[in-house]
Order: structure tokens, then sequence, then C-alpha cells
């Protein structure tokens, strides 16, 4: 460990794990109290209210509910630091005693449970603490720290509406930004390589038109049910049967909507997919692939009007830096205990981090916190059964809270201070 880390690890070392009993209150309030996307009010001010109590000058408001808190400590470079806030429409089956038990109108004014199901708390929780910690070691170090809470990563819109809000006007520019998430894996470890780390995501919804009729004259009818039906099993061909081995991409039908009663032959049906891709021109193989496939099965099955094929939501690849992979790799490698950083592969989840590095131009890092018990996991492993954690998104997924909590915290400073200036 280098004398400058030294030197910021003993001004924290023992304030953390008084700090801790409080961040883990935080959490379990920020997890029994889900907000939806764009909803994160009571979030955002317990957010910006944490940031003023540490010193931080804080902009709340920015694209929607999102806030920025700046540490300024003299000349040195600008570090960027984002958690975002949103949980999920999912009710909550964890059996926690503060499990959510909240509901809510999401957009469509339907009323939905919210539940914390992809640990965007756990986020929240570790960047008040390190930003916590990084005010109370200002004696260390120099430079700015700039703490982002940003809205709406579940619809892949946040990051994109702080930008449009003036986020690179109204704030320095980072010299690096930072990013991490919670997910399946052991608690305690950290893991991340250079290059892809997050797949492209991209949803869309189809909608199918065809003539209704009784369900005993189908011959009357042009069916969109069938219509439908052969679309998604011919979508599925284009993974297997239009894109390399060596190539990897996902085509998921997460709805299928048609019709009200057995015997009415309805005039439309609804398709709702969602792809992944880890390459920029697979992404548009396989979009144009859709597209060609929806109509042509809608020729073929004589549909009075063209399918309607509709963008829902869309994520870029997220690509770590190498050089800035490479810093912030061997700074957790000195301060974490052999075989606590791992190297990963690139998953198939979607972010909307790397908007912020793409838009300012700048190296982005992003990195991920196992926060599955240890030993479930190792009889999950040895089971063959990994398959059956509950993972992000899923209504039982839950992480352990120690040493989950402290490892997000320390990753977080540990990564700052590779950055800043030393006193």
């Amino acid at each position: 460990m280098n004398t400058k880390e030294t030197n910021i690890a003993d001004a924290w070392s023992t304030t953390l794990p008084k700090l801790l009993p409080e961040l883990e209150a935080l959490y379990t309030d920020l997890h029994a109290h889900p907000e939806l996307s764009m909803q994160e009010q009571r979030t955002a001010g317990i957010a910006a209210t944490r940031l003023r109590q540490a010193g931080f000058e804080v902009t709340a408001g920015v694209g929607g509910t999102g806030v920025v808190g700046l540490l300024r400590n003299g000349d040195g470079p600008t570090v960027m630091l984002r958690a975002d806030m949103d949980a999920l429409p999912v009710a909550e089956a964890t059996g926690l005693p503060y499990a959510s038990k909240a509901t809510t109108k999401d957009k469509d004014g339907h009323t939905v449970p919210v539940m914390h199901a992809c640990g965007h708390d756990m986020h929240v929780t570790w960047l008040i603490g390190a930003g916590t910690l990084l005010a109370q070691a200002r004696g260390h170090w120099s430079g700015t720290v700039m703490a982002v809470f940003q809205p709406a990563e579940e619809t892949g819109t946040g990051a994109q509406a702080m930008i449009d809000d003036g986020l690179f006007k109204r704030f320095p520019k980072p010299d690096v930004v930072l990013g991490q998430h919670v997910m399946v894996g052991v608690a305690g470890t950290i893991s991340g390589r250079a290059g892809v780390i997050t797949s492209a995501g991209d949803s869309l919804q189809i909608r199918l038109f065809g003539r209704g009729a009784h369900g005993s004259m189908p011959q009357a009818s042009i069916d969109p049910v069938v219509m439908a039906a052969a679309t998604v099993l011919r979508l599925q061909t284009i993974v297997s049967r239009e894109l390399a081995a060596t190539e990897a991409a996902v085509v998921t039908i997460g709805a299928l909507q048609a019709g009200t009663k057995e015997n009415v032959i309805p005039d439309e049906a609804l398709i709702k997919l969602n792809v992944r891709t880890f390459d920029e021109g697979v992404r548009k193989r396989v979009l144009a692939a859709i597209t060609r496939i929806v109509n042509a099965e809608a020729a073929a099955s004589g549909a009075p009007k063209p399918p309607e094929i509709t963008p829902l939501d869309s994520y870029a690849l997220v690509v770590n830096d190498a050089d800035a992979n490479q810093k912030v790799g061997d700074a957790f490698r000195r301060h974490f205990a052999e075989g606590r950083v791992e190297k990963t592969v690139p998953t198939s989840a979607s972010e909307d981090f790397g908007c912020f590095g793409a838009e300012w131009k700048v190296p982005s890092v992003f990195w991920f916190v196992g926060c599955t018990d240890p030993e479930t996991y190792a009889k999950a492993k040895a089971a063959g059964r990994l398959n059956d954690l509950p993972t992000n998104h899923n209504a039982r997924f839950a992480p352990v809270l120690e040493p989950t909590l402290r490892t997000g915290v320390e990753t977080l400073v540990v990564a700052t201070r590779a950055w800043l200036a030393a006193k």
C-alpha cells in the first residue's frame, strides 16, 4: 500500500466500524420504503440531507429527482461516484423484518407493489457511507468528489435525464466516473474487467393487426394469435440460426397478450420483447432481424396493415477503460485480502451508467460487489445449482448485510483515493 493510501486508510479505518450501525439502519429504512423510477422523492431527500451533513454542496432535482453533491477540497482531480435510486414493481417475498409492503401508482395509473429487487437501496447506502468517510478524511487528500444519485436506471432514462438537465454544464467535468452494482456472488468479493462489462439492452413492443371473428368461424378472421405465435417461434431462430457460435445474444419474449374470451378471435395481439447483445454490430443485426421477421410473418398471415414496432427502452454497452480499470483494480488488490478481487466475464444485465463517461468523454469503471451468503453460495455451486439462487429482480432477492454493506463502502473509498491527489 502506498503512503497516500495508508494515510487515508488510517483516517477512516476506525471510523467505518462506528458508522456501520448507522448505515445498516439507513439501508433497512430505504429497503422498506422503495420508490419507482422518477418517483424517488423520499430517497433523494435522504441522500441530499446526508450529503449536506457531511459538508457537500448539494443540488437537488437534477433530471427530475437526481441529486448531485460536490465536495471541493483544493486542487486535484475530480472523481464522480454514481448510485442509482429506483426500485421495481415487484411484490417482495423475502420474509425479511424490513421487507417492503409498499404499493404505488405506476406511470399508467395502475396500482403496483414496489420492491428494491435490484439492490439500488444498497447502492445509495454505499455512496452515502463513502461520501461521509471521504469528507472526514479531507486532511489527507485534495481534489473534488462528485456524488451523483441517479433516478430511473430501471427504465434506462435516468442518466440521460440528468445529462439533458445540464449535468455537464452545471458541474465540473470529472477525470473519471466510477460505479458499482450489488450482484449474486460471494458476499465481500469484488469483480470487474476491462472492456465490455454489461450488455446493450433493447426492449420493443410489437402490435400485430388481424381481423376478429367468432371462434366457430375462423375462416372469417385473420387470427393475430396465430400470427403472434408464429412470430414468437421465428424470433427464437435469430440467435440459433443467424448468429455464429462465437457471437452472443439473448432474445426474450416477456409478454404476449391477446383477446378476452375463448370463443372470440381478437383484432390485435401484443408482444413485448427484450434483446441483450455484447457487440454493436451484433446488436444492429439482431434488431434488423426482428423487424424483418415481424413484418414478414404479418405479411404471410395477410394482416390488414403492417405491425407497429415501438422502442420501449434502450441501454448502451458499458465499457470499462483499460487503463482506468487497471488503476482501480490495482488499488483493490492492495487493499483487500487475496482472493477477494476477481476478474469477471461480461454480464447480460444492462445499465445506463455508461452514458456519463461516453457523454463526458472521460474514462469510466464499473464493477460488481457480491452479496450472497458465502455458505449458501458454496453449497449451490457444489450442487451445480447456482441458477437456483434468487437473482436481481427476483422477489426473493436479498443481499446479506455483512460483509456486503462494508465492502461496498470500502470499494468506493479505495477506488476514489486511487485518483485523488495526496496532501
